[in-house]
């Protein structure tokens, strides 16, 4: 797994794309976590592969996880990150509220 992400440094989108493909990996480790986000957006897993690599989708992988404070907390946790970074990471990817 990719180094984790400096919180001291400027973010910039590479490190926002690997965050969303961490973001995907802890949603996977959990059937619960991966069954209700797959619920939610309508994919399946095959679809949810397909659509990794797509920035769009990876701002909506973080989108989710911003939506619900208790899973964002576990993941800043899991990631040893504070859940400003997260936001601010994920401003870099397209879609994001103008107002994150």
């Amino acid at each position: 797994m990719p180094a984790r992400i400096n919180p001291t440094a400027t973010p910039n989108r590479q490190e926002a794309e690997v965050l969303a493909l961490r973001a995907a990996a802890f949603l996977a480790a959990e059937p619960e976590r991966l069954v209700r986000f797959l619920d939610l957006s309508g994919l399946d897993v095959q679809a949810l592969r397909k659509s990794l690599a797509d920035p769009s989708f990876q701002g909506g992988l973080l989108d989710h996880l911003l939506a619900d404070e208790t899973l964002l907390l576990m993941f800043a946790e899991a990631e040893d990150m504070r859940p400003e970074q997260i936001v601010k990471l994920r401003r870099l990817l397209p879609g994001a509220a103008v107002d994150l």
